[in-house]
């Protein structure tokens, strides 16, 4: 089964708690805190692997849940961090984010990764908060959560040349004949249900990789037929090979509505190299059809994929457009130097709302959710956080009444002045 486009959770691992334990050793006095931290949360990537040819196997799992931290323990013992979780996908895969549709990765290369979710840092045990004026701390930090993120995730085949053609095209046909791939082709529309990739194998140590779509129609950019939820496959092939079937009525208006599809779809098509070739000349009326054409469409070519006839001279060419192409790629130089924009992040936002203010910002929801409220020396160390950060001083300055209430991530907390 052919799954290229996939939606999955993922819930990376909690961090452990921290441990609020105390020296009981015989024979030593006046034993001091020595509760020890939590582990870190399993971090959770997305890996490219090249063994794999679909995203079925997330299509079927798509919620996946991260290793957590151990909990610290007394005599000073830290919890072990949680494992990072690597979730394979193949080699070509787009990962977006889910709610704004934004690119966020392309795994393009066999063993890239990329971090999806971010494990939660270990609560920090009693010992850490020992200080002369505090010795015997009966607090500790709680392990944060793991970062909870939805991905979609899209698969665009690697390829070196994409067939495109209408439907019965003789597109299979051709990839069957020059490479080890077994499409399915008949002789009725849309044969072809998903993209087929084969490697072809030329002289001197040379190979080719090609991609064959699903037929195309007009109309397909906006939903028509199979080939449009395909067409994003052949975005990343470098050279386009376009097959047309001179028993169509008019050759060159075939042409004409495959280039406007792949127009439509991506504009990236404008700068790729192209190919066009008439398929079935081993059907003797098309030969006259072919000469008559060969004015019309520059550089035409006519093969047999059945007899092979002009299949030799085709591979050759389309290697020539490819080496091309390739050499056009590493010759772009990009001018001037790279400037690296350093952007002042605020610790805290404040928003006001009809009860009182919401409070986002990474640090201050990470104080917030790794503090154990049923402990009341805990709720004044953050309190003490909060101080430090000046988010009260912000708050006086925005207005802030008593009994209002402050919303940080769930929690929602009364300010007092």
């Amino acid at each position: 089964m052919f799954i290229d486009r996939v939606r999955t959770k993922l819930m990376a691992g909690a961090g452990g708690n921290g441990c609020t334990s105390f020296r009981r050793e015989k024979y030593v006095a006046k034993g001091g805190p020595n509760g020890g931290d939590g582990g870190h949360g399993g971090e959770m990537y997305f890996v490219a692997s090249s063994r794999l040819s679909t995203l079925q196997d997330i299509k079927f799992h798509s919620v996946w849940i991260g290793k957590k931290g151990v909990h610290g323990k007394g005599s000073d013992m830290h919890g072990k961090n949680g494992e990072d979780s690597l979730i394979l996908v193949p080699v070509g895969t787009v990962v977006h984010d889910w709610d704004t549709g934004e690119i966020l990765a392309d795994l393009a290369e066999d063993g890239q990764r990329f971090s999806a979710a971010r494990g939660g840092k270990g609560g920090k045990g009693n010992a850490r908060f020992a200080t002369s004026t505090n010795r015997v701390p009966r607090f500790h930090e709680v392990g944060e959560p793991g970062q909870i993120v939805e991905y979609r995730l899209d698969l665009k085949l690697l390829a070196d040349i994409g067939i495109v053609g209408l439907p019965n095209a003789g597109k299979s046909t051709f990839l069957a004949r020059v490479t080890a791939a077994t499409p399915k082709i008949g002789d009725y529309p849309f044969t072809t249900i998903s993209p087929n990739l084969g490697v072809v194998e030329l002289s001197d140590y040379r190979t080719l990789n090609v991609a064959d779509i699903p037929g195309i129609i007009e109309g397909a950019a906006e939903g028509k037929g199979l080939g449009h939820d395909f067409l994003r496959h052949i975005e990343r092939t470098k050279v386009l090979l376009f097959f047309i079937d001179p028993g169509e009525e008019d050759p060159v208006e075939t042409l004409r509505i495959l280039e406007n599809e792949l127009a439509k779809h991506s504009e990236v098509f404008e700068t790729r190299p192209r190919v066009v070739a008439f398929t079935k000349a081993d059907v003797t009326e098309y030969r006259d059809l072919f000469e008559a054409h060969t004015d019309k469409i520059p550089n035409l070519r006519f093969i047999s994929s059945a007899t092979g006839e002009g299949v030799d001279a085709l591979l050759e060419e389309l290697w020539q457009a490819l080496d091309r192409y390739n050499k056009e790629q590493e010759g772009l130089v990009i001018e001037g130097d790279s400037i690296v924009e350093y952007v002042y992040d605020a610790p805290f936002k404040i928003e006001c709302v009809d009860d009182g203010f919401i409070v986002e910002g990474k640090n201050v929801v990470r104080a917030v959710r790794m503090t154990d409220f049923t402990n009341e020396e805990a709720i004044l160390h953050l309190d003490k956080k909060f101080s430090k950060m000046g988010l009260y001083k912000a708050l006086k300055r925005l207005g802030a009444e008593e009994g209002q209430t402050i919303y940080v991530g769930d929690v929602e907390m009364e300010y007092h002045k």
